[in-house]
Parts: C-alpha cells; structure tokens; sequence
C-alpha cells in the first residue's frame, strides 16, 4: 500500500507554480536554516539520503498534508535524532544540551561549500545491466518496496505496471530500497525509462506527451 507522499498524478492538486527567475533562493529566512540544519545533521553520519527520504514519508498523513515543505524536513528531521539517539526529546523542547560523542563530526561553517560541492554521489561498481537501451520494459505492480513493507521506494504508484522504453543506462547505483532501511547499498544498474503519458493517465494533458522515470532493475521486467 503506498504512503500519502506518493501525490503523482493527482487530480485537485492545482498547477505547480514556477519559481520566478529573479526571485529569492528562499521564501522565508526560516528556510534556509532549515536547509542548513539538515546539511549539518547528515554530517554526523547516522543515516543515508534514503533514510531521511523514508523519515518524512513516514509523517502521519495529517501532518504531512498540513505542513509545508520544509516544515516536512524539520519534522522528518527531529523524528530521525531521536531515533538515533543524537538528540533527546527533552533537548528538542528546549531543554539543556547533552554532552554528545558526534561533536567531533560537526559541520564548521568553512567546509559547507566543499560538501556542497561534492554532492552525495551513488554511482558504485555492480552487475552488468540486463537492459539495452531500446529494450521495452514494464514496472513492477504493485510499486511498494519489496523488501520491507511500506518501505521507501523510488518507483511512483502512477508508472506501476506501466510498459515503456528504456533510453539511457546509468551504470550501477546505491538501490535507495534497501539503503533506507539498513541493509547496505546494493548497488543496481539505473536506467531512464520513457513512457507514453496516455499509458500513465487516461486523460493526458496533451496527445504525444511523454513520461521520463530513472528506475532500478529490480522495479522493472520485459514487456510481453
């Protein structure tokens, strides 16, 4: 079963609206710090992009459809120290800090824009790829994690059982299915797949128009 996160393809939603092109790099000043705040606790080393993905997927519905986007963040975040025992939730109501073995591994200002700089790359050595580009392929139905239960996923729910074609190989990268969940990096070919949108929607905003999903091997299996 798929969690409320998964809104493509939704009716009812509204157009997304454009980010103007000389308009700030934040809405409010409030966004930036929690952009850094997050930047500064994936420092520490105690969970992986995937795991942070999963921690606002895993907000109540109510919440989730009620908080803005970087509120998701903080929630995701907060949810995340706790767990992992970085912080208590004494200190998060405000409550004297505790003295903590992960200080050594703080974020000083002046390596920000080194860290920046290098991303988080997941290209890693792996098996060869089963798919060729042209080979027409279709995603695995239902699209939930198949290793864990209402797990993270980058498959959507509109592109499952969808049949498309595979255009680009990526190589082998980090399987974000199970990285989320602890059980190491597992690395998979990744490949882009184009779909027809009338496949994906019954009503497609225009004839002709086309889906593009960078999926992993194990979402995907020939076409009949």
């Amino acid at each position: 079963m798929s969690r409320v996160h998964d809104m493509g393809g939704r009716y009812g939603d509204g157009r997304v609206k454009p980010d103007p092109e000389d308009g700030p790099v934040f809405e409010r000043d409030w966004h930036a710090r929690a952009l850094a705040v997050t930047l500064a606790a994936g420092a520490l080393g105690q969970w992986s992009l995937d795991t942070s993905r999963h921690a606002r997927e895993r907000l109540s519905p109510k919440d989730y459809t009620r908080f803005s986007y970087y509120e998701k963040w903080m929630a995701g975040l907060a949810n995340l120290l706790v767990a992992n025992g970085v912080v208590s939730r004494d200190e998060l109501a405000g409550g004297p800090p505790e003295p903590s073995p992960l200080s050594a591994r703080r974020l000083p200002a002046d390596r920000v824009a080194g860290v920046l700089a290098s991303g988080g790359p997941s290209l890693r050595e792996g098996p060869e790829p089963r798919f060729q580009p042209g080979a027409r392929v279709r995603t695995r139905k239902p699209a939930g994690n198949a290793q864990v239960p209402g797990g993270h996923t980058r498959l959507p729910g509109y592109a499952a059982g969808a049949v498309g074609t595979v255009i680009l190989r990526h190589g082998c990268h980090v399987l974000p299915d199970a990285n989320a969940h602890g059980f190491g990096e597992q690395p998979e070919p990744l490949y882009t797949v184009v779909f027809d949108a009338a496949d994906l929607w019954s009503q497609p905003e225009r004839a002709g128009d086309e889906v593009t999903c960078d999926l992993w091997e194990s979402y995907l299996e020939p076409a009949s």
